[in-house]
């Protein structure tokens, strides 16, 4: 044992002498390092630049500036290395300490969950209270309607309260009953005397005509060439102020546009869209809904269902979902949870082409009609003209009146098919069935509202065909586009395609 402890003392002993040298040699390493040798290389350098020329002074004080940059350099090096360490350690710590505040967060939400349930459950077992107390005295159902839960539906159902006594019908008067010419001139009029709007004739006459070819419209071009105050002013010409909805960036499906049942409190959250959509249903006249700055948000996302149930050529089965299940205090115009969009109804939306909107996609251009407003109109002396009163029936029989006067003459139809086949060789684009009977529907109505079939087929192809241009690689296919020009040129006459031969030169001033 004794001897034991005398070689455990003198191994303590010489292990802390160890650290002690160690500790003492190091100290003296630095202390040399940064004291004595900076002392003796001062004086050696005193000692040797005696004998130095001038160019031996000029090399000493480059090599002394490079050697105190390189010095600093390493130095702040370190000190960056280390405020990164100490940031990185605080932020580890932070996070640390979050994670801890969220799980006492979780906690107490569970906690608060619990509480929420037993609070439910006596209610619950209130209700159930009542109602054996209900059973027990023969309440009169007179009296149990009494009790009934307020409907889920607040503003659809005050839709319904307005409209029980509203008279619908539309009386048209014979100065009302016009041609599709007439109603464009009488549009024009009507803006310039009573809003102080202009319009070209080419503008508004692609617009009805877009409106007997599908539901769905979108005005782009600049800002402020009045895209929105179009639709506007065709909701006061027709005398039912068009409804107009504000698209927001952040919507992604279709509950931020419809709205969307609250579980909890078991009210639907209701939208200014739902109830314009919900009250076009009662009426017998043109109904506008605009989806203002539809792009801010994809449409594809927000739309789809819309873009989806137009496409079925049963028009009763435009229905859109709304809830899965029924009520019997749901609004009148619900079909097993559902409405029917009715075909009074038009979506005409507004896009601007800058870098805060979305592009539109081909899904979503191929199903409307597109206008293009670039430019102001200039200024019209128009006299004063009264608005409408024209019932849906009446604008619709207008249209396929006038599409069913003034088909498309089978050699345009030739011609057409020759482009069609030219883009489809040269730039693997093609126009579909869809499109082909767009066009169809498109040109007899645009001639029916005063235009030529070459400016409406012109019209067309640049919005619906050419505009697919944009995603090419121009810069690869001038030679292409020189004949596709001169195409349109031999087989509709020289120039004539001027809005379509147009927009393809601009395309390839941006190449």
């Amino acid at each position: 044992m004794v001897e034991f402890s005398r070689y455990y003392i003198e191994f303590l002993r010489t292990f802390f002498s160890n650290i002690w040298l160690f500790l003492t040699r190091l100290w003296e390493a630095f202390s040399n390092l940064l004291v004595h040798d900076i002392i003796g290389y001062f004086e050696y350098l005193i000692n040797s630049s005696n004998k130095f020329n001038l160019l031996d002074w000029i090399t000493e004080v480059v090599v002394l500036i490079i050697n105190l940059a390189f010095i600093t350099f390493v130095v702040l090096r370190a000190i960056q290395l280390f405020r990164k360490y100490i940031r990185f350690t605080r932020r580890e710590i932070e996070k640390d300490s979050l994670l801890e505040e969220i799980s006492m967060l979780n906690v107490k939400t569970a906690e608060l969950i619990d509480e929420k349930n037993k609070i439910l459950a006596i209610k619950v077992g209130t209700a159930s209270s009542y109602a054996e107390k209900e059973g027990e005295f023969g309440l009169k159902d007179s009296d149990k309607k009494k009790t009934v839960a307020p409907s889920r539906f607040a503003k659809l159902i005050s839709v319904d309260e307005e409209y029980k006594t509203k008279i619908t019908s539309i009386v048209m008067e014979p100065e009302d009953m016009v041609t599709l010419p007439e109603l464009v001139s009488r549009f024009i009029g009507f803006t310039a005397s009573q809003l102080h709007l202009y319009y070209a004739e080419r503008e508004i006459r692609a617009f009805f005509a877009g409106m007997a070819t599908s539901k769905i419209l979108i005005l782009q071009g600049i800002s402020g060439t009045g895209k929105t105050s179009l639709p506007y002013a065709i909701g006061k010409f027709f005398k039912n102020d068009s409804a107009i909805i504000s698209v927001q960036p952040s919507w992604r499906d279709r509950a931020e546009m419809i709205g969307y049942l609250n579980e909890f409190t078991k009210r639907f959250n209701e939208t200014d869209f739902l109830k314009a959509l919900y009250e076009s249903t009662y009426r017998e006249d043109i109904n506008i809904i605009i989806l203002d700055e539809m792009n801010l948000a994809r449409i594809e996302y927000y739309f789809a269902e819309f873009l989806s149930i137009m496409e079925m050529p049963n028009v009763n089965e435009w229905k859109i979902d709304v809830v899965p299940d029924i009520w019997e205090n749901d609004p009148q115009n619900f079909k097993e949870g559902k409405i029917l969009v009715p075909q009074n109804l038009w979506f005409v939306g507004t896009a601007n082409r800058d870098d805060s909107t979305f592009t539109i996609t081909d899904k979503v251009y191929d199903r409307a009609i597109t206008v293009e407003m670039n430019y102001r109109a200039e200024y019209i002396d128009a006299p004063y003209t009264e608005a409408v009163d024209m019932s849906y029936d009446y604008l619709e029989h207008l249209f396929r009146e006038g599409i069913k006067a003034n088909p498309m003459d089978s050699k345009l139809m030739d011609k057409i098919i020759k482009v069609d086949d030219f883009i489809a060789k040269m730039f693997k684009i093609t126009f579909g069935n869809r499109i082909l009977k767009q066009l169809k529907a498109f040109v007899p109505a645009y001639v029916a509202c005063g235009g030529t079939d070459l400016e409406a087929i012109d019209y067309f192809l640049s919005m619906k065909v050419l505009r697919k241009f944009e995603t090419l690689n121009l810069s690869f296919l001038k030679q292409e586009v020189a004949q596709l020009i001169a195409l349109f040129n031999k087989l509709f006459g020289k120039d004539t395609f001027s809005i379509s031969i147009g927009y393809l030169t601009e395309l390839l001033k941006t190449v």
